[in-house]
């Protein structure tokens, strides 16, 4: 069943009304032809509305419970996939998932947040934010492929890693910090892609990539709306305010340098279309490894020490 965001309340009563008259016409009446008018009039009324989304509404859209999650990517894109787990140090953590597969018949590393998609998943994977095991994990993984001379694939989607006090006491901020090395020191290519939420140094442990590819209507900062709003204004009920000020769509990104692609959904967001939302982002990783075929190890880990240091320099 298709779930409608609060803006969306214009096109959920125009599809309201397609339904009802599909109902009128299964019962004989005829009228196809006015079905096929309002079903134009949905159509058209949904891409004006997502080609003037505000930060905020994008924020909706990339937080969206039907989103394509890193389970429905692993599933449409990487083939004999083996899941991994623990860290070898203390143990498991479900918000990051991560393995070994193929990628159009080319053997790779897959590693990312997720979210799950119903409550039962949703607390199990700990809603896609990871404790310190979780960045240790991915650690592990991409020293295995660095060992093996296997590509790495990152799929971020999570409002930030878990604050809790366990986490904290197990040495989250220096697990984030030593994934982020581990990416930055890589000798084999790696791409990142930002599907939902890219949130705060959860985000960053994984995305800091020779290519950081981002979903149109995904969003990446430092700190969530909410969070900002609480801080700047003592006040959580301003997040919209903060979203609209923060410059945390994908567009922002890209013009910031943040991002080297923004990969264009289906009108109406990837949770109308999945599987078209997974192809697109299929196609764009296979185009994004192509780039770095042929460098060795040291110019790939030149390319992408240059490529975050150029970042401050073109915003400098």
């Amino acid at each position: 069943m298709r779930s409608y965001l609060d803006f969306e309340k214009p096109v959920a009563e125009l599809d309201s009304k397609v339904d009802e008259l599909r109902a009128m016409a299964a019962s004989g009446t005829d009228i196809g032809e006015e079905v096929s008018r309002i079903e134009e009039k949905a159509g058209q009324a949904l891409a004006d509305l997502y080609a003037n989304l505000t930060p905020w509404q994008k924020t909706m859209v990339a937080r969206h419970p039907q989103r394509p999650h890193f389970t429905d990517f692993v599933n449409g894109l990487i083939t004999e996939f083996t899941p991994l787990a623990g860290d070898r140090k203390f143990g498991e953590d479900a918000a990051l998932l991560g393995g070994f597969g193929r990628f159009r018949g080319e053997p790779i590393c897959v590693m990312g947040q997720e979210k799950g998609a119903t409550t039962e998943s949703r607390l199990k994977h700990n809603f896609g934010m990871a404790r310190p095991e979780g960045y240790r994990k991915a650690v592990r993984l991409m020293e295995m492929a660095e060992r093996f001379g296997i590509p790495v694939l990152s799929l971020v989607d999570s409002a930030g890693a878990y604050p809790g006090l366990g986490a904290e006491e197990r040495g989250q901020a220096e697990a984030i910090a030593r994934s982020t090395d581990a990416c930055l020191s890589l000798g084999v290519p790696n791409v990142a892609i930002i599907t939902g939420e890219g949130g705060s140094g959860g985000a960053i442990a994984l995305t800091t990539a020779n290519r950081v590819l981002m979903l149109e209507h995904a969003i990446y900062s430092v700190i969530s709306p909410e969070a900002a709003s609480s801080i700047l204004w003592r006040d959580g009920t301003k997040a919209q305010e903060a979203a609209n000020n923060m410059k945390i769509t994908a567009q922002d990104m890209l013009r910031f340098h943040v991002v080297d692609t923004v990969i264009k959904e289906p009108v109406g967001g990837a949770h109308r279309d999945p599987a078209a939302m997974i192809a697109a982002t299929g196609e764009a990783i296979a185009q994004a490894f192509d780039e770095l075929k042929g460098l060795d190890g040291d110019a790939i880990r030149k390319q992408r020490r240059q490529k975050f240091m150029e970042i401050g320099r073109k915003l400098g």
